[in-house]
C-alpha cells in the first residue's frame, strides 16, 4: 500500500517536475491569444502599409518623368523603412504575447533534462498508450470542438456577408471591401475568444494530467523527508556525541568549582566565584547519573559539597551553563559561599556534607 501514489507532491517534488519540464501546458492559449491580438493589430497594421505604398507610388509616377537611380534607391529605402514600421507592432505585440502565455502557464524554463537522451523514449508501448489513452480520447474531443465552433463561427459570420453582397451587386468595390475586411476581423475575434475558452479548459486538463503524473506514495514522502532533513538515527547518533562533549567539557571546569550544590542524589550544581567576574557563575550542572558523575568528580577533587534541596533545584532550573546566577539568589549563594569560606579557614572543607542554614531568597 506504501507503494501507490496517493498523496499531494511535495514542494521540492513541483520543484524536480519543473526542472524536467513537466509543466502544465497548453498551445492553444498562445494560438488564440494571438489571434484575438491580431484582430486588432493587422487592421492598422495594412493601413499603414496600405497608406506607405500608395505614397511610394505616387513618388515613383512623379519620378518616372525624371528617372535618378539615386533618387529610386532612396524611395525603396524609405518605402521598406516605412514597411516595417508599420509591421514591428504586430510583430512585436505577438511576441510579447507568447511570453506572456508562457509566463502564466507555470513561467518560462529551459529544462536541461529534456534534451539529454533517454533510451526509454524508443520504447514503443508509452507511445501508443498515449495513442490509445484517455490523453488520446481528450485531443480527439478537442478536435471536434474545434472543428464545431470554427465551423458555427464561420457560418454565423459568412450568413450575414453573402446575402449583403447580393443584394448590392452594384456597391462601389471600395465598400465591398471594406464589408468583407470587417467581416473577417469580427470572424477572427469570435473565434479567438471561443478558442481562449477551450484552451483554458485544455490547460485545466493538462494541469490535472501532471498532477496526478507527480502524485507521491507516502514511502517516497518519507524517503524525501529523511534525504532533507537526514537520516534520524545519524542526527541522533551526532546529537549524542555533542552532548558527550559537552558533558566532558563540563567536567573539565569542574577543578574551578568553588562549591557544588547537592539535591542530595538527583540534582548537583557546580558554582564558581571570581570577584574580578561578577557574581557567581554555573560551571556544571546535571540530573541522575550525570549528578552522579558530578559528586564523583567533587569528591576526587575535594570540593565542598552542599545540601540544599530548594537551592540546588532552582540553581538546576532557572539558570544555564556559563551564566551568572540571578540577583534573586544573591543573598542565598553568598550564605553558602561565606559558610563554605568559614570551613575552609578552620581547614575543614574537605568532605563537608552539612547542610548551612541558608534559605533560599
Amino acid at each position: 500500500m506504501s507503494g501507490e501514489k496517493t498523496e499531494k507532491p511535495t514542494a521540492q517534488r513541483k520543484k524536480k517536475a519543473i526542472s524536467e519540464g513537466q509543466i502544465a501546458r497548453t498551445p492553444d492559449l498562445g494560438a488564440w491569444a494571438g489571434m484575438l491580438l491580431a484582430s486588432f493589430l493587422v487592421p492598422r497594421a495594412l493601413g499603414s502599409a496600405m497608406d506607405s505604398a500608395a505614397q511610394v507610388f505616387r513618388q515613383g509616377v512623379q519620378m518616372a518623368s525624371d528617372p535618378d537611380i539615386g533618387k529610386a534607391q532612396e524611395l525603396f529605402k524609405s518605402g521598406f523603412i516605412d514597411a516595417a514600421m508599420a509591421v514591428a507592432p504586430l510583430g512585436l505585440g505577438l511576441m510579447a504575447l507568447g511570453l506572456a502565455a508562457g509566463a502564466a502557464q507555470g513561467g518560462i524554463h529551459f529544462p536541461a533534462k529534456m534534451f539529454m537522451p533517454k533510451f526509454n523514449r524508443l520504447n514503443p508501448f508509452p507511445g501508443l498508450k498515449r495513442t490509445f489513452g484517455g490523453h488520446a480520447v481528450w485531443e480527439a474531443v478537442k478536435v471536434t470542438l474545434k472543428t464545431s465552433v470554427l465551423g458555427l463561427v464561420l457560418y454565423y459570420a459568412v450568413k450575414d456577408l453573402v446575402p449583403a453582397v447580393i443584394a448590392h451587386g452594384a456597391m462601389p468595390l471600395e465598400t465591398l471591401l471594406h464589408l468583407v475586411a470587417d467581416t473577417a476581423v469580427g470572424l477572427m475575434r469570435y473565434a479567438a475568444a471561443a478558442g481562449l475558452v477551450m484552451a483554458a479548459a485544455d490547460y485545466a486538463m493538462a494541469k490535472r494530467r501532471i498532477n496526478k503524473q507527480i502524485y507521491m506514495s507516502k514511502e517516497e514522502i518519507k524517503q524525501e523527508h529523511k534525504n532533507t532533513e537526514g537520516d534520524p538515527h545519524v542526527k541522533g547518533a551526532i546529537r549524542a556525541k555533542q552532548i558527550a562533549m559537552a558533558r566532558n567539557r563540563m567536567m573539565s571546569n569542574l577543578p574551578v568549582a568553588d562549591v557544588v550544590m547537592v539535591n542530595p542524589t538527583h540534582v548537583a550544581v557546580a558554582l564558581a566565584y571570581e570577584p574580578s567576574k561578577g557574581a557567581p557563575r554555573v560551571i556544571a550542572k546535571g540530573a541522575g547519573a550525570i549528578a552522579a558523575k558530578i559528586r564523583e568528580k567533587a569528591t576526587e577533587l575535594r570540593i565542598p559539597m552542599v545540601q540544599n534541596h530548594e537551592l540546588a533545584r532552582t540553581l538546576y532550573k532557572t539558570v544555564e551553563l556559563g551564566q551568572e546566577i540571578p540577583p534573586e539568589l544573591y543573598v542565598a549563594v553568598a550564605r553558602v559561599l561565606a559558610f563554605v569560606m568559614s570551613l575552609k579557614a578552620k581547614g575543614a572543607a574537605a568532605g563537608l556534607h552539612r547542610q548551612p542554614n541558608a534559605p533560599v531568597a
